[in-house]
């Protein structure tokens, strides 16, 4: 990734690519655990001939899927970064938490049992650590963005034994803080190079840095308090909600941080900018030809269909995506002819924008014909 990334049930900017594009593993669910009031830590069995597709980086997610069982409802999508606790290398755990009604997030939160089946993609995305030896990576969090960057925190301090890492959690309550008690587990195996400061902002804290929203004004003195600099030892990290990520980003530029040394990776768009206008408009007709699983499908832009992947999927049901909303880039494809307009996104870098890339859930035609190669 070049890397902003904006996942934890994502998205990501970068030069990942899309291994397995189009196929899904059905998978058992091994252990539901409560991780809070509104989140549940789901474990699932990967067999031994799937362990090298569902190998990954930290930093990575999957794109998860439900199938109605002959009740009438709808199949339910969403990506989630893998998130293991520190100390395994190996294995599928995801941390689904609810931010709203319905959705898959619902679904897993109050139904999801052990023995059931989900279907679940190859880990992809770009997000991830610096390859950097000695590095002073900064992590700065929002609610279930902590899930990627502890898997972070975690191999770096493992792989890298000269790096430090420092985190800024930011929730709303201590009881809606995900992972408390491994990110404790963490600071007290590695005591000398993982600081943490927990930001609560509906809470009053004893320390009034730690009491209140991630702003300007409050991130420079966090950071100043973890002896983070905007030199060239420092990377940083952000994942949460648009709010925080963007309020984060344009606080360290203002700060001084380099912006090619700050990744980004987000989970929602709920707060973020209104869709540029003319996006409920039908997008122009014409023939979309798109490669997917090493077979080539022509499909039709219909009266109603505002992106590409509307007419792709009625010709391609098992075509990659996940949140629609420009986040996770599961959906990215290679436009090898024809040309799209892409408005708000996330998940793509200037590389990969460079190179040709889209994500075929924001992308409208803007030619007659368009072919997508989803497997480059």
């Amino acid at each position: 990734m070049t890397t902003t990334s904006l996942t934890a049930a994502s998205v990501t900017t970068g030069t990942a690519s899309a291994p397995h594009a189009g196929v899904w593993h059905r998978l058992r669910v091994t252990e539901v655990e409560r991780a809070s009031d509104d989140a549940v830590a789901i474990r699932l069995d990967v067999p031994d001939h799937l362990a090298g597709v569902f190998a990954h980086r930290a930093g990575q997610h999957v794109a998860v899927r439900h199938l109605p069982d002959g009740d009438g409802g709808p199949e339910l999508r969403r990506s989630y970064s893998v998130c293991l606790p520190p100390g395994e290398r190996s294995g599928l755990r995801l941390v689904v938490k609810r931010l709203g009604p319905g959705g898959f997030a619902e679904y897993a939160t109050e139904r999801l049992a052990v023995g059931d089946f989900l279907e679940l993609s190859a880990p992809t995305g770009g997000f991830g650590l610096v390859d950097r030896p000695g590095a002073h990576h900064v992590l700065i969090a929002g609610g279930s963005g902590i899930t990627p960057l502890l898997s972070m925190a975690a191999a770096a301090l493992r792989d890298d034994l000269e790096c430090r890492v420092s985190l800024v959690y930011a929730n709303r309550t201590a009881a809606s803080v995900l992972l408390a008690d491994e990110l404790a587990d963490l600071k007290d195996a590695y005591v000398d190079r993982f600081f943490t400061l927990h930001v609560l902002s509906q809470e009053t804290r004893e320390a009034e840095l730690l009491s209140g929203r991630v702003d300007s004004g409050r991130l420079t003195k966090l950071l100043a308090l973890l002896g983070a600099e905007p030199d060239d030892r420092g990377f940083f990290y952000l994942c949460g909600p648009w709010g925080l990520v963007e309020s984060v980003r344009e606080a360290l530029a203002c700060w001084g941080a380099d912006p090619a040394r700050v990744r980004l990776e987000l989970f929602s768009t709920a707060d973020g900018p209104r869709e540029a206008d003319g996006g409920d408009v039908p997008a122009r007709q014409g023939r979309i030809t798109a490669r997917l699983a090493g077979r080539t499908t022509v499909a039709t832009m219909g009266p109603g269909d505002r992106v590409v992947l509307d007419a792709v999927l009625r010709a391609r049901p098992e075509t990659p995506y996940s949140c629609r909303d420009g986040l996770c880039g599961t959906c990215r494809a290679k436009v090898v002819s024809g040309s799209v307009r892409m408005d708000r996104q996330y998940a793509l870098g200037e590389a990969e924008l460079a190179g040709g890339y889209t994500l075929a859930c924001r992308a409208r035609p803007d030619s007659d014909e368009v072919g997508l190669d989803f497997d480059a």
